[in-house]
């Protein structure tokens, strides 16, 4: 994910009385804000992911779009991506650092934002990784240390479950242990998604690729980023620019005949032209592709030899470009993909 421009973040939590305890085993995380507020949201039942769902990054931080809180994310985005954790000083742990830049005053109104999201039948995930971070996950140590520390995340703030946007190289073996490790921590209702870049998912013989064969028992979507990409290879080998309805079923259809089910796959775009430095299509082009894909309609040259009316759905980087551009994506994207049959 872009994120040029980015402000330094401060790692030190709102209010100063949030105290992070490393334990065996993982993260344990204390606080005098009121754990227990965090602990009874993560008890509350979580809503299913839709069949067909719009996914949003919301930033923690402020890059010069406009700066949303949680509870500010536009209705339409169905599974909301908190982005970013943070890696800690032992390799595979992660934890979170809420910037002040976004304007909570404590971190338990940011739990609250986040309980009435899921409330509203949305799922909330921590992403982990993006243009500027990286968790190393290259042994067996290092994935049970994701795995203890992202499920204690869960449980603080109450969390659905996962993304992993690692785009500074992955272990496809042991990042994959780490997950089956959290999804055994957190049961069948665990939401893990993924968003390698286009070159990730060129063949399955990609890292990443072979993560999300891995895992394909408790994936819920693969949101490749369509875009900062330059030309590739589509799945009936010819070379399609970015910026275009060919380029987005072409590739998306590699996916789609390699392993990945239908549902498992979604079309990750820029909001604005803002959100990234290359690959911004108009979201009408958007829905063009989803329409090829799921109904072999308004597809460009290419046209895949069957159709995928399970497709998931659509991502975007990210809810706060979409605001600081009208909201147009979610407005255009949003009603499309939940109309797909």
């Amino acid at each position: 994910m872009d994120r040029t421009h980015r402000k330094k973040r401060s790692s030190k939590l709102l209010g100063g009385s949030v105290a992070l305890v490393l334990a065996t085993g993982g993260l344990m995380a204390a606080t005098t804000l009121g754990s227990s507020a965090g602990a009874a949201e993560s008890e509350q039942a979580r809503a299913a992911v839709p069949a067909h769902a719009v996914t949003g990054y919301w930033q923690n931080f402020d890059n010069g779009a406009t700066v949303q809180k949680l509870g500010d994310v536009q209705d339409g985005y169905d599974i909301i991506a908190v982005a970013f954790a943070d890696a800690t000083g032992t390799d595979g742990q992660i934890e979170f650092n809420l910037d002040p830049a976004v304007g909570y005053s404590s971190e338990d109104d940011f739990k609250a934002d986040i309980a009435a999201k899921q409330e509203a039948g949305k799922s909330v995930i921590i992403s982990v990784g993006g243009e500027l971070g990286n968790v190393t996950v290259n042994d067996s140590e290092s994935a049970q240390q994701f795995a203890d520390s992202t499920y204690a995340l869960m449980e603080e703030y109450g969390f659905d479950g996962v993304d992993i946007d690692l785009e500074h190289g992955i272990n496809a073996q042991y990042m994959g242990e780490a997950l089956k490790s959290l999804s055994e921590k957190a049961g069948g209702d665990l939401v893990l998604t993924m968003a390698p870049q286009t070159i990730d998912m060129q063949s399955t013989s990609t890292e990443y690729f072979k993560l999300a064969l891995d895992v394909k028992d408790i994936l819920t979507v693969v949101n490749m980023q369509y875009y900062n990409s330059g030309s590739m290879v589509g799945c009936d080998g010819n070379v399609y620019a970015q910026g275009t309805v060919d380029f987005l079923t072409a590739l998306a259809c590699i996916q789609l005949e390699n392993g990945l089910d239908a549902d498992q796959v979604g079309i990750g775009t820029p909001a604005s032209a803002k959100g990234a430095g290359s690959g911004y299509v108009d979201p009408a082009i958007v829905n063009d592709a989803l329409d090829c894909l799921a109904k072999g309609e308004n597809c460009g040259e290419f046209k895949p030899e069957k159709t995928y009316p399970g497709l998931r759905g659509a991502m975007t980087w990210s809810t706060n470009w979409d605001a600081a551009n009208g909201d147009n994506w979610v407005n255009s994207v949003a009603p499309h993909v939940h109309e797909l049959p």
